[in-house]
């Protein structure tokens, strides 16, 4: 292994953070100012190649305090900077903002110290990544000052020892006597000088979730942002910047993916004179934070990756980082099960008889889970009651012994038991909602907003969050649960709470997400043997802050296999394919109408956490047979579809037909899916390549038993056959390694 280093250079007053794959570098400017120097493949030494270059720009502010405010070749409106301030010198956007007690808007914030020590700190009530020993990383903490506001900003940069990342968050205190208020402070900085840019983000929408878009970064202000109350099927809280050359294999890619669930904003800025200023953090709409004398704020952590090695490379570095430093508990690298879930099935028409009609089906099928989603409690018959009354709706499964008789007769068929809840929600018809009308998120005099016919709890109330934790304590310490999906399905509007005075009303939006925090790490605290998956609406907070403690998120409710391979494909840009669930719903599909055949919908569907979401009591017998052939495949090779390396190789977003492979570790499997989306009356014969094989030994396709070497597969390629004259077509080739 080799370590990660820090180290300062005290002639130079520069610091270097580097391990085998990168280097980070900054420098303490005259006047304290801190400037960014460098972010990218590792350097050995430096010697001051990129100081930055002093020259007089007409209406661009010398720097404020002697002896520098007579230099004007020397100005915060121009210097690539690690954390600009705000209206003092640099018009660009600023990384924060304060209004003082005597209302003054301004910001100026130079060195003070610095520290470096081994490991990474742990952010409290944040989710994050971590280390599992201290000297698996190194963490330089640089602290700078505005002497005017008495405030204290400390920039906090981990690095690795092998992985090209850099873990970046923000801490401010007020040191002051005074109360100040934060109207927006960014996680991270990035400034980097002129060069051709483009930007790719994953916007989208419910049933469309993370689209690949990809666009040249102009002058002026671009934002991908979120101000929703979550991170949104809208626009997810990841942004890369690439060269335009830049592929799935080739040319370099920064990656910064934000790990948090709320309001987030990315803010893309290419200046005057080409360069270009990154900001990453809680979204400043709405956020007003109130820091009282000597309190503190913690700002999510952003994850910077660099890659060389196209967006592949990229993928890769977030995939283990994910898998391996956020996400947590036993489930971690477990096998994740196969899944029944009875909601397109029944949606909220069940009945014990009906319930066991799905078990009696599925548990010869090979399927190794059962999943009751929503209409088990209160009195809940459809959407528009009973969210908040988180006990048993008791004669809708009596005849069948209740939810005990439920999971006792699952877990007699061999099978886990899961229930689903949405512990964030409230329906005005509630037993909740007539004894606590103030727990509910709203204004004063302001009638309130309703969306699927609920609304939100004030979670950032912690009594609020009190009284949900010990309803589903109560379910989950009674009846055998090993299985929670948790899902939101509204967003957030009136974002007011009672509990808090006028001038803080600010917070409200982030202390809800704390709030979200707080009961998760609490739930999955204390029921360990539980795995939780995420959900809202599908992937409306697919994200890193949820997956640190869920393992695993519903990617869309959008079960089409033809729309889930634009939908999982850009997933993976920036997310593990363990943290990504995929089921096979039925044909017609609920969400767009199209047929497709069962062949297609099990590709797909394998090529993430696998299951089933469709009436198994319809099919027929050849349908069932099939269905038992896909789980056999998908349990022969769940190890390492979960948790082997995954690259993309063809685009659904450019192409007909999208590629993907799966490679273990050691590079003896491989499994390589084809898919093509519509057929034509004369077929083109294309070629798929492999990549990161080995390029000795050989490659035996274990249908054919035909014998292929590594280089082969990767520079030469294997025509896409059979070619089938029918729309929606795939085909899965598993490849095993041995020496010649």
């Amino acid at each position: 292994m080799a370590n990660a280093n820090i180290s300062f250079d005290d002639e130079q007053n520069v610091f270097h953070l580097s391990n085998r794959q990168i280097s980070y570098l900054i420098q303490i400017e005259e006047g304290g100012l801190l400037s960014h120097l460098y972010f990218g493949k590792k350097i050995t030494k430096y010697h001051g190649s990129r100081h930055y270059p002093r020259l007089d720009r007409g209406f661009s502010p010398n720097l404020a305090g002697e002896p520098h405010q007579t230099d004007r070749s020397y100005s915060k409106d121009t210097l690539l900077q690690e954390y600009g301030g705000y209206n003092t010198g640099d018009f660009r956007q600023a990384a924060i903002k304060i209004q003082g007690a005597n209302g003054a808007q301004a910001s100026d914030f130079r060195f003070q110290s610095f520290k470096i020590i081994n490991g990474k700190p742990h952010l409290d009530r944040l989710p994050q990544a971590y280390v599992l020993s201290e000297d698996e990383a190194k963490t330089l903490i640089i602290n700078l000052v505005d002497s005017t506001l008495n405030v204290q900003v400390s920039l906090y940069y981990t690095i690795y020892n092998d992985r090209p990342v850099v873990a970046r968050s923000t801490k401010i205190t007020n040191l002051s006597q005074q109360s100040i208020n934060i109207e927006k402070i960014a996680s991270m900085q990035l400034d980097l000088p002129a060069s051709d840019l483009e930007i790719i983000s994953l916007p989208g929408a419910h049933v469309r979730e993370r689209q690949m878009e990809r666009q040249t970064v102009r002058q002026g202000v671009a934002e991908f942002s979120s101000h929703r109350g979550t991170s949104s099927h809208h626009m997810n809280p990841f942004v890369a910047l690439v060269t335009p050359n830049t592929t799935e294999n080739e040319g370099e890619a920064v990656g910064i993916q934000l790990v948090y669930s709320g309001n987030h904003q990315f803010t893309i800025e290419r200046d005057y004179v080409e360069q270009t200023r990154v900001l990453s953090g809680i979204n400043e709409d709405g956020f007003d934070w109130q820091l009282n004398a000597d309190d503190d704020f913690q700002t999510p952590e952003a994850l910077l990756v660099y890659s060389d090695d196209g967006l592949n490379g990229m993928s890769q570095a977030y995939h283990h980082l994910l898998r391996e430093r956020v996400a947590r508990g036993k489930y971690q690298y477990a096998e994740r099960p196969i899944v029944i879930n009875n909601w397109e099935a029944t949606y909220f028409d069940f009945n014990a008889e009906k319930i066991q009609e799905i078990l009696d089906e599925a548990s010869p099928l090979g399927i190794e889970m059962f999943v009751l989603d929503d209409g088990w409690f209160g009195k809940r018959d459809d959407d528009d009651s009973s969210l908040g009354d988180w006990f048993e709706y008791a004669t809708k499964l009596q005849s069948g012994g209740g939810l005990v008789g439920l999971s006792d007769k699952v877990h007699e068929k061999g099978m886990k038991f899961g229930l689903w809840f949405e512990p964030e929600m409230i329906s005005k018809n509630s037993d909740l909602y007539r004894q606590h009308p103030d727990y509910i998120l709203g204004m004063p005099n302001r009638d309130l907003t309703p969306s699927r016919d609920q609304y939100v709890l004030d979670f950032s109330r912690p009594e609020v969050v009190d009284n949900i934790f010990q309803q589903v304590v109560n379910i989950l310490d009674n009846v055998k649960i090993d299985y929670i999906k948790w899902d939101m399905n509204r967003h957030l509007t009136e974002v007011y709470s009672a509990a808090l005075s006028p001038e803080r009303q600010g917070e409200v939006g982030h202390r809800y997400m704390l709030g979200v925090y707080d009961l998760a790490d609490r739930l999955t605290k204390r029921y360990p043997d539980i795995l939780f998956e995420g959900c809202s609406g599908g992937g409306g907070r697919f994200d890193a802050g949820m997956l640190y403690f869920f393992p695993q998120s519903w990617t869309s409710d959008n079960t089409d296999p033809v729309e889930r391979l634009k939908i999982q494909y850009g997933t993976t840009l920036s997310y593990p394919v363990s943290s990504m669930t995929a089921h096979v719903s039925a044909s017609p599909n609920h969400q767009t109408g199209r047929q497709t055949s069962l062949a297609m919908r099990g590709d797909v569907a394998t090529a993430g956490v696998f299951g089933y979401e469709l009436n198994l009591a319809k099919l027929s017998l050849e349908e069932k047979s099939e269905i038992k052939d896909q789980v056999t495949f998908y349990k022969q090779h769940r190890s390492l579809i979960q948790y082997g390396n995954f690259y993309r190789i063809k685009s659904p977003f450019k192409n007909n037909e999208t590629a993907w492979e799966f490679i273990s570790e050691d590079k003896t499997e491989a499994l390589l899916f084809n898919y093509r989306v519509l057929s034509t009356a004369q077929p083109v014969f294309t070629v798929t390549k492999m990549s990161h094989l080995k390029s000795d030994g050989i490659y035996v396709d274990q249908r054919t038993n035909e014998h292929y070497s590594g280089d082969e597969l990767m520079s030469i390629g294997l025509y896409n056959t059979p070619i089938k004259q029918a729309d929606f077509t795939s085909a899965v080739r598993y490849f095993k390694w041995q020496a010649e």
